[in-house]
């Protein structure tokens, strides 16, 4: 294995860790913490964070990842009979389809849902705790186990192979 793959493994693993950390967060306390304000306050806050969210130092990591492991699942394809390269390949697979296809198809729809609604309406606070909380945390801790599931994978890797 090149020196060059070497890094931008040792990269991926805590870039990987960093994304499932901030996911990690929001299953674990954040959504609960939102879920328990009173009224409106937990949706408004959501909304803020959804728009928060596009910041170039968090966005630039989760996008920048998906082509990273692009690469990373490339490599490992192009490599395969080599030690460790199935699990290479797997971990750029996993982030791509349950983090990054996850985040596409279920978390950025339902956010998208929720700017639209009008914090007054009735349906907003049917939607926020009947669909949003339930589901949006779900595909969330998808996405946690995805982020760190490739991380354990490339880590598990690296230290194995001589």
């Amino acid at each position: 294995m090149s020196y060059w793959i070497i890094i931008l493994m040792q990269f991926s693993i805590l870039a990987y860790a960093l994304i499932g950390g901030v996911f990690l967060a929001f299953s674990d306390f954040i959504m609960r913490s939102l879920a328990k304000t009173s009224g409106i306050g937990g949706i408004e806050a959501m909304q803020s964070i959804n728009i928060e969210v596009f910041r170039w130092i968090f966005m630039t990591l989760f996008l920048g990842m998906a082509a990273v492991s692009v690469v990373v699942l490339g490599y490992g394809m192009v490599t395969l009979g080599s030690p460790g390269a199935p699990m290479i390949a797997l971990a750029g697979l996993i982030y791509l389809v349950g983090c990054f296809g996850v985040t596409v198809v279920f978390n950025v729809p339902m956010n998208e849902a929720l700017a639209k609604m009008k914090l007054s309406s009735d349906e907003v606070q049917e939607y926020w705790t009947g669909t949003y909380l339930p589901s949006w945390t779900f595909w969330n801790s998808v996405r946690t186990i995805a982020c760190v599931s490739a991380s354990v994978l490339l880590l598990v890797t690296l230290t194995s192979i001589k």
